[in-house]
């Protein structure tokens, strides 16, 4: 349960359009995600009394709060990259349990793939050159390269090899091929990921996350306010959340995450562990993020990842624990920080609103527990969320 008096739940959960959006604002993504996570919720805006964006204007979420419409008296821009939704879903819990807002919006959209397209970006991320970046950027040390460097030193220290990590891939396709609102749902086979264009060794193009259009919106909620709501609430039980290094030469261990403190500190608080999650929705950028983030939330022993993705343990069809349901940023969609996915996933999961995805046990039951862990820049923060019904 959250810190605070008053138990705080999810009650409105939505995409935005998604995929291939080439006539959308990212202010529009933003928007229609709001309204639809609060038709989810059967609530109107005037019961938003918080709100929580970042990565969309220069003052940010204040630009995006009035293109909503909304006057909130509580208020969180917290920018940490992919884990921004995840640490922004605990503060606002924790703000609800305190009594600081009684229903708090997270909304997010991007038009990263169209802006490209009509080249109004670059396919190039750059942070700067400033702060503990100047020591990196001179030679060339990008984004990928970083994720790239640590996947590497967890094959070398572990023994883990490039099959067991583009086994990942091929189960976060196996799952977006029950999604009908996935961008890529065709099968792939470890050949056909190992066989891709390098983009960064040891990472072929399969092991990369796509690039889409999208948005998505979560409402949390007091309890004294989920009786009021359309849908069943699905609870915050606990939340955790950490920051690792900026600089590379600050990492102590490439193979460790900082899941392995926020995902502690979230299982903790919640009062379970983890073997007794039905599912878990973890940022998957790359990989390798989803093998180390399955072993720092404690999944699997340190250096077993490997092991443990072989022999399709992800997949909704007969995972032992089926991860990234919806495809993940892998082959589902992935529009830049896109974190608040994972929770409008799991959300689904936890209502049985997920179709063909949908997790179910041995005996048909839907799902009770469920994790989601956001992970921001190249390892530098984690925010983990473990919700129930």
């Amino acid at each position: 349960m959250s810190r605070g008096s008053r138990k705080v739940a999810v009650v409105g959960a939505a995409l935005s359009d998604c995929g291939r959006v080439d006539d959308a604002t990212p202010y529009t993504l933003h928007a229609q995600a709001a309204r639809r996570a609060l038709a989810d919720a059967g609530l109107g805006r005037e019961v938003v009394d918080g709100f929580a964006s970042a990565g969309l204007g220069t003052l940010a979420p204040v630009e995006v709060a009035e293109y909503l419409g909304l006057r909130p008296t509580w208020v969180d821009s917290t920018s940490v990259g992919g884990s921004t939704w995840e640490v922004m879903a605990a503060h606002a819990a924790d703000a609800i349990a305190a009594g600081h807002a009684n229903a708090v919006l997270l909304v997010y959209g991007s038009t990263a793939r169209a802006d490209i397209k009509a080249g109004r970006r670059t396919g190039d991320l750059s942070f700067g050159a400033r702060g503990p970046l100047q020591f990196e950027v001179p030679y060339g040390h990008t984004l990928i390269a970083k994720y790239a460097m640590a996947a590497r030193r967890h094959m070398i220290e572990h023994g883990t090899t490039i099959e067991q990590l583009a086994e990942v891939a091929v189960q976060a396709r196996a799952n977006a091929a029950l999604n009908p609102d996935a961008m890529f749902r065709d099968p792939v086979t470890v050949d056909d990921v190992l066989s891709g264009p390098m983009i960064a060794d040891p990472f072929t193009k399969l092991h990369c996350c796509i690039r889409s259009d999208g948005g998505a919106a979560v409402l949390l909620a007091a309890e004294e306010v989920v009786r009021d709501c359309r849908t069943a609430p699905v609870w915050v039980l606990g939340t955790g959340e950490h920051v690792s290094h900026a600089a590379m030469s600050q990492w102590e261990d490439f193979t460790v995450s900082p899941a392995a403190v926020s995902g502690r500190l979230a299982f903790e608080r919640a009062g379970v562990r983890p073997g007794e999650m039905d599912f878990a929705q973890i940022y998957d950028a790359f990989t390798y993020m989803t093998l180390v983030t399955l072993e720092d939330l404690g999944f699997c022993a340190k250096g077993e990842g490997g092991a443990f993705v072989e022999k399709g343990r992800l997949r909704v069809e007969g995972g032992e624990l089926p991860v990234n349901t919806d495809g993940g940023g892998l082959s589902a969609q992935h529009p830049g920080m896109r974190g608040l996915f994972l929770l409008v996933e799991a959300v689904r999961q936890l209502r049985g609103e997920a179709g063909a995805r949908q997790v179910r046990d041995a005996d048909g039951q839907l799902p009770r527990l469920g994790v989601a862990s956001g992970t921001g820049g190249w390892f530098c923060s984690s925010g983990t969320v473990v919700l129930g019904r």
